[in-house]
């Protein structure tokens, strides 16, 4: 099954619930647009190289397209509808006034110098520079792009159109970047397990936490997660896992991290299989690198009493079942790891405004919004006797579908 066909029997799931018409949901679930470009430059190397970009436009209902790119070799056109279609629901779940996009390069980021990055960015963006913009599609950085990459584009874009920071989001603090973007999405997990915890009789305090890649979302997710006095087990990358049953340094991890550009050799540590980590003896597990983690083959065996999706959609249909059937609760994609499209909002506005809110502001606003998000799925999900994720589903198809209604075809 293809990714994109995994998010739409989601999808499907809460549209029968809903008594949606096989006519609705088709009109819901078809791509606005999709693009793909052929993006050839000459490398440092002196090589003639060529890569294939994707933009995928699922839905503007609720407002101009927004989501991330990905530079990663796993890149194609079923990959972007599936996480253009979540960023529709994502965004509707938290209610900021976006639909979802999505997209990247097909390339292994890893091979290629920091030219050869800044020459493939601005290429692509002139390929695609017709079809993103302010008010159209804003990117944002996603696996393997950052600040910088976003700089890029929005230099090239701006080449074109005139000065445009609101072209992209997640760029640097010094042009016009926001305070909270490149921590938001962990920062936002916290504030949703928080929650999550909350309902249960618990706190942040003592729990214990597995997490499964430690790029971005990762490590801040750990970071928080120390400082909040949780005990964080273990972590993982590209290289390996490791594990502490005390309770990881996570300081002196990240600060390993940053010198030696991954987790393993960590000395307040022992190397561990990276698949035992996901099925190790914790209260949270969290899967926070590429999707299709969780699976049909290790649900039943893992052993977290908690999931909470930082990555998209790390979790199959069959293992999502599997998990749901054992007690296990799983916060989903939509509603867990939305906190860094709520702060790319945030910094959207402040480019449009022109006006630059204080970090104390951003992360008031952030927890305020994923914590009504979260009350609004759990009274959806108890009212209905379903599961988060299709309770998020419902509420999300409900605010898309609505504004198609509203605004009509």
């Amino acid at each position: 099954m293809s990714h994109f066909e995994d998010t739409n029997r989601y999808f499907r799931e809460a549209a029968k619930i809903m008594d949606l018409s096989d006519r609705e949901q088709t009109l819901l679930l078809t791509p606005n647009r999709e693009v793909k470009v052929e993006v050839a430059v000459e490398l440092e190397s002196g090589e003639l190289a060529t890569f294939i970009g994707y933009r995928v436009q699922h839905n503007n209902a609720r407002g101009p397209m927004k989501g991330g790119l990905r530079y990663h070799p796993t890149v194609d056109d079923d990959h972007a509808k599936s996480l253009a279609s979540l960023m529709t629901w994502k965004t509707a779940v938290v209610k900021v006034p976006y639909g979802g996009a999505k997209g990247g390069i097909n390339c292994d980021p890893s091979k290629l110098s920091h030219k050869d990055l800044e020459k493939i960015t601005r290429k692509f963006t002139l390929e695609i520079h017709e079809v993103i913009g302010p008010q159209k599609d804003i990117p944002a950085p996603d696996v393997n792009t950052n600040a910088q990459v976003m700089a890029w584009i929005m230099s090239e874009y701006s080449k074109i159109h005139g000065f445009s920071p609101a072209v992209v989001t997640g760029k640097p603090l010094d042009l016009h970047g926001s305070q909270g973007r490149e921590p938001a999405t962990g920062q936002g997990l916290v504030y949703v397990l928080e929650e999550v915890l909350k309902d249960q009789n618990r706190s942040l305090k003592g729990t214990t936490v597995a997490i499964q890649g430690f790029g971005n979302v990762g490590s801040y997710t750990a970071k928080f997660l120390h400082e909040e006095g949780s005990k964080v087990l273990a972590v993982s990358d590209v290289n390996g896992a490791i594990r502490n049953p005390e309770g990881l340094d996570v300081p002196s991890l990240i600060a390993h991290m940053k010198e030696k550009r991954t987790v393993v050799g960590f000395s307040g540590a022992e190397r561990m299989s990276p698949d035992e980590l996901l099925t190790m003896d914790c209260d949270v597990l969290i899967p926070a690198a590429l999707g299709g983690v969780l699976t049909r083959e290790n649900a039943a065996e893992i052993r977290a009493k908690i999931v909470l999706e930082g990555a998209n959609g790390p979790t199959t249909p069959e293992a999502d079942q599997i998990l749901n059937k054992r007690g296990v609760v799983v916060v989903p994609d939509i509603l867990a790891n939305a906190g860094g499209v709520t702060v790319s909002y945030f910094e959207w506005v402040q480019n449009i405004q022109r006006y630059e809110w204080d970090l104390e502001h951003i992360n008031r606003e952030l927890r305020r919004i994923l914590k009504r998000a979260y009350a609004r799925v759990c009274k959806e999900g108890k009212s209905r006797g379903v599961t988060l994720r299709t309770a998020a589903f419902i509420v999300a198809v409900g605010r898309v579908g609505t504004a198609t209604v509203l605004r009509g075809l």
